[in-house]
């Protein structure tokens, strides 16, 4: 064995900086860095792949003593400063090279790209990729994922793609980083469609790849490419890996079919926090909270970690259960430990979430006052919470206070301040907020937003008033819409503009099967008995043909 070879294969073994220290003397003394750069380069190498910082650290005083780096010393220091998330450092060094008169490679490239993605600098990264067109490395099936990636990180999923599309042999690896691109962009979709099309390509995913599009598939409700995936897995013998299993527990409980969940949840041979939090929330998320807090018990006693994931679906579970006891009970858990602490906003606006949902309201205005920092979440969750306990003068005020701490509404709290100002009766307020939506704060009105105003309106006796709005709706008003101007129709015992709502009933379709309890109501309110029976017997025909019609339960309201 040579000196080299030797020092390589010390090299291999040696175990924290004393050690690289002392063999990086003997290949200083030994003369070995004057006639041979590999020794040198493979120290450098070895300190940049740890994940001690001290160690990089080193790596870099070594490397600037080194009068004329080679291409694989100045790879593995931007390779080792992009890992430590030093990515300005690493594309420093990146120009530094260029500058020194070396030409990156289809190593260089990939971990310069990889410190634009860790900085989200989609300007930087579109720079690098046109000195990759200018260098011919397009085809590099390694450059071209390590495009897509710092595309799919800067929210370029269009570019992302386009590039993609180029690569001649697309590998699994490519495939992944896109699909994962798409998930991570909020697109579950695209993700989805891209594994159709992958499997069309005759490209065999990965455990990697199975997981992502098990998360889109989630999103999505996709329980057909679901089950796909989950037979790949199955024929992979990869089911029993804990991240896959919970991935699995996560699509089926959020496509509700809880008992396939619970199974690949009891088959796992490795649970961890992860797997429980995926099977509790879906059975919250499905209507299920009796089973959601068995579960969340058995997992105290077994001694699994309870995270803030866990405390947030307990939280949203005891608001379903309206089990004040529970919400109280996990309250004082928090309180104990560390778990959201500090007036943690998004623990805190669940809090406030949950205490508004089971009538403590004293206690819910507590939590939002004990915030750290009030986000608009926060102050959304305040507002819809006083208005639904009828306190509209709260909410209005909370509003403005909000935007007294510079911070703007969005569409959802402008639901709940007008919701207030309906609720209340506030007719002048309430047409006032909806005009400053538009002006003062560009928000377009939604159908949720004519919705509280034809409510405000209707509840007041302004019928008239209130249908002129419905016909000035730009897009098709729904059944809310048209119960809300019903509903003010029963009150006042309007029949003329229910006439004309009965007119508009064809069009609503399936979606407007409510609406005829409501007109028959109105009907009824004012003695009109015959034509009580017409619409009854319009909604038994609309069942009986098939159009969607009624459920069994609202024909009988209108047959009692």
């Amino acid at each position: 064995m040579n000196r080299r070879d030797s020092v390589l294969f010390l090299l291999e073994r040696c175990n924290g900086l004393r050690q690289l220290k002392q063999l990086h003397g003997h290949i200083i003394i030994s003369g070995l860095a004057r006639n041979d750069v590999v020794p040198l380069s493979k120290l450098i190498d070895r300190c940049t792949t740890s994940d001690a910082p001290h160690l990089l650290d080193y790596s870099l005083s070594i490397f600037a003593r080194v009068p004329r780096p080679s291409p694989y010393m100045w790879n593995s220091i931007i390779r080792g400063l992009s890992l430590a998330d030093r990515p300005d450092d690493a594309l420093s060094a990146y120009a530094h090279m260029q500058v020194c008169g070396l030409s990156p490679d289809h190593f260089t490239f990939p971990f310069a790209l990889q410190a634009c993605a860790r900085k989200a600098d989609l300007r930087l990264g579109s720079r690098v990729h046109a000195h990759v067109s200018k260098t011919g490395f397009n085809a590099d099936v390694y450059v071209s994922t390590a495009l897509v990636h710092m595309y799919a990180r800067c929210a370029d999923m269009g570019s992302a793609d386009r590039v993609f599309r180029t690569v001649p042999n697309r590998n699994v690896v490519g495939w992944t980083v896109l699909i994962d691109g798409y998930v991570n962009d909020g697109r579950p979709d695209e993700a989805v469609k891209m594994f159709v099309e992958m499997e069309v390509a005759s490209v065999a995913p990965n455990v990697v790849t199975a997981v992502n599009v098990l998360s889109a598939c989630a999103r999505t409700r996709d329980l057909e490419n679901g089950k796909r995936v989950h037979r790949w897995l199955t024929l992979s013998n990869s089911t029993t890996d804990t991240v896959v299993g919970t991935a699995l527990i996560d699509m089926y409980g959020k496509c509700g079919c809880l008992d396939v969940a619970r199974n690949v949840f009891e088959r796992m041979p490795c649970r961890n926090t992860w797997s429980w939090n995926a099977l509790i929330g879906g059975y919250s998320l499905h209507g299920r909270p009796e089973k959601a807090i068995e579960l969340l018990l058995e997992m105290q006693a077994q001694g699994v970690e309870i995270d803030k994931v866990t405390v947030l679906e307990a939280m949203g579970t005891s608001a379903r259960l309206g089990s004040l006891d529970l919400g109280r009970a996990i309250h004082a858990y928090l309180e104990k430990t560390s778990i959201g602490g500090g007036g943690d906003v998004v623990t805190g606006t669940s809090l406030m979430d949950m205490y508004a949902k089971t009538g403590d309201d004293a206690s819910a205005r507590r939590v939002f006052r004990g915030l750290g920092s009030r986000d608009l979440v926060a102050w959304t969750s305040m507002i819809t919470g006083l208005a639904k306990q009828g306190r509209a003068s709260d909410a209005l005020s909370s509003f403005e206070e909000m935007q007294d701490e510079g911070i703007s509404p969005d569409r959802v709290a402008y639901i709940g301040v007008m919701s207030a100002c309906s609720h209340a009766g506030l007719i002048e307020e309430g047409q006032r907020h909806f005009e400053l939506m538009r002006t003062m704060h560009g928000i377009d009105p939604k159908v949720e937003h004519y919705g509280c105003m034809v409510d405000l309106l209707s509840r007041a006796g302004r019928l008239t008033e209130a249908e002129r709005l419905v016909r000035s709706i730009p897009v098709p008003p729904d059944v809310s819409i048209w119960g809300a101007l019903l509903g003010g129709c029963r009150i006042h015992g309007d029949v003329n503009v229910a006439e004309r709502v009965e007119e508009r009933m064809v069009e609503m379709g399936p979606q407007g099967r409510g609406v005829y309890v409501l007109l028959s109501n109105v009907y009824a309110g004012v003695g009109r008995w015959g034509r009580v029976e017409m619409v009854r017997e319009l909604a038994r025909r609309r069942v009986a043909d098939g159009s969607g019609g009624c459920s069994s339960v609202e024909v009988k309201l209108l047959s009692s």
